[in-house]
C-alpha cells in the first residue's frame, strides 16, 4: 500500500476513520497528525485564549485537567 492521506475524527480516545483502509490485520502503520485549520480555529472560539497554542493543547488534552474528575 502506498502513502495513504485520509480525514478522520478523533472520539473518545480512537480515531474515527470514514471507511475501511487496505490494510491486512495486525499490520503496524505509522500515523502523522495535521489538525484541520477547522478544528484549531473552533477550539479558539470556544474560550477567549488569549495564550500559546502548546498551553491550550495542554489544558484541553492533558489527563490532568479532566473536567469530570472533582478536586
Amino acid at each position: 500500500m502506498e502513502k495513504t492521506e485520509i480525514e478522520a475524527i478523533y472520539e473518545r480516545g480512537a480515531l474515527k476513520l470514514p471507511r475501511e483502509l487496505p490494510l491486512q490485520e495486525g499490520q503496524k502503520v505509522v500515523i502523522t497528525i495535521h489538525p484541520t485549520t477547522r478544528t484549531v480555529q473552533r477550539r479558539r472560539s470556544l474560550i477567549n485564549w488569549k495564550g500559546s497554542q502548546e498551553d491550550l493543547d495542554y489544558l484541553i488534552l492533558s489527563e490532568e485537567n479532566d473536567a469530570l474528575e472533582a478536586p
